[in-house]
């Protein structure tokens, strides 16, 4: 997504949807983002999340970002994906 280098922090970049058909804690789906953007994940409803910006843009200093998403299930040994 394009995002203009003065949008405010917790503008929304990008929505996301998990879903993990088992049951009980092999179905719960746990998500983080790789550091060092300057972005944050926030927990909508359930198994929705926003992608929102954490702090000022500057395209002179950074051009473009790649944003990874890693989901996690709650099972043993937990499964992975990003």
């Amino acid at each position: 997504s394009a995002i203009s280098e003065d949008a405010p922090s917790g503008t929304v970049v990008a929505l996301l949807h998990v879903q993990d058909r088992d049951s009980g804690a092999n179905g719960d789906v746990r998500c983080s983002l790789d550091g060092g953007v300057p972005f944050r994940l926030r927990s909508s409803r359930g198994s929705y999340y926003s992608v929102v910006t954490a702090g000022e843009l500057d395209r002179e200093e950074v051009a473009e970002y790649n944003v990874t998403v890693r989901a996690a299930d709650g099972g043993s040994p937990s499964l992975r994906s990003s």
